[in-house]
């Protein structure tokens, strides 16, 4: 798996990305998420294994994406379950917005939570606050416990939220702890992924979100020795039921480990567009350049790949 199932993983992203970047900034989100996932779909059903997506875009009935319970691959090879999203923060693709990408997370069999489509509230930190941390604790205890941790002051802490009316409050207790709070529009997804890299001026995800982005999170956060702590959020009885049909528990509080307790975890994204790790694809006359971020529990390797795709050779090497 380290040798050859990681790279193809990496390399299913990278067509996500270019097949979305082509379709970007024409204000069109449908058809570039549309076109990820045929490059993704047709990539995998390719490759000499038999993965199941258990966190994907929809059920059959409900999505003609990358479906949850859709068998890919040659059916040779080993069993992968996988959680994906071709196209992360479609509306910034639609408008070349910031920090949108394709991302899946992939582990052995049983190894990812089999997440419903419905809100987590999240609570995410880096290593050095792993186990101190409590997401039903109030929200100034974590940030000093954050702050002490971190060898910092409370003021030099930046927290990402969600802008959304639901987090209202928790914006509002966060500021008056003293921290300071960057809002974003869309994708919490990699922000949760930056809390565990230093250098990245993010110290903390909070708020509420979706929930399939938070079990790849999560795996993200088993290469980095991060932790997340969440609860689900439904907003009926419907979804509530429907979560409790797929194993999980309104009532709980889901550790790192439980969203994604494989021993073989596999995280992959390829930036779309421009953001704070990673950059978005550009394209020059006969390719594209990409740049992805891929980590294992494997190896433990965490691997920044900056990749030239050539589509016209002949007018490759005439150039060069």
């Amino acid at each position: 798996m380290e040798n050859t199932l990681i790279m193809q993983i990496s390399h299913a992203t990278e067509l996500a990305a270019m097949a979305a970047a082509r379709a970007a900034g024409f204000g069109d989100k449908k058809a570039a998420d549309g076109e990820a996932v045929k490059a993704m779909r047709q990539f995998f059903n390719s490759v000499d294994f038999k993965a199941r997506v258990v966190i994907g875009e929809g059920e059959r009935d409900k999505a003609p994406m990358l479906y949850i319970g859709e068998k890919l691959g040659t059916g040779k090879g080993m069993s992968v379950d996988i959680a994906v999203d071709p196209l992360e923060n479609t509306n910034a693709t639609a408008s070349l917005g910031p920090r949108a990408i394709a991302v899946l997370a992939a582990a052995e069999k049983g190894g990812l939570f089999h997440a419903p489509d419905m809100y987590m509230n999240k609570l995410i930190v880096g290593p050095e606050a792993a186990g101190k941390i409590n997401i039903d604790a109030p929200v100034g205890k974590n940030l000093e416990v954050l702050a002490k941790v971190l060898k910092r002051d409370v003021k030099d802490l930046v927290i990402v939220v969600l802008d959304r009316p639901r987090n209202e409050e928790l914006v509002a207790d966060i500021r008056k702890a003293g921290a300071r709070v960057k809002l974003i529009l869309d994708g919490d997804l990699l922000p949760g992924i930056a809390v565990a890299m230093r250098g990245s001026g993010v110290h903390a995800v909070m708020g509420i979100g979706a929930a399939p982005e938070g079990v790849m999170s999560a795996a993200g956060l088993r290469c980095l020795k991060g932790e997340m702590q969440a609860r689900f959020w439904p907003k009926s009885r419907e979804e509530e039921e429907r979560l409790k049909k797929m194993g999980g528990n309104v009532k709980k509080v889901y550790k790192t480990e439980d969203l994604a307790s494989g021993k073989q975890i596999v995280f992959c994204a390829t930036g779309v567009t421009n953001g704070d790790i990673l950059k978005g694809v550009r394209f020059f006359g006969g390719g594209a350049r990409t740049n992805t971020l891929l980590m294992n529990t494997i190896s433990d390797k965490i691997r920044f790949i900056d990749t030239t795709h050539v589509f016209d050779k002949k007018q490759i090497e005439y150039r060069i």
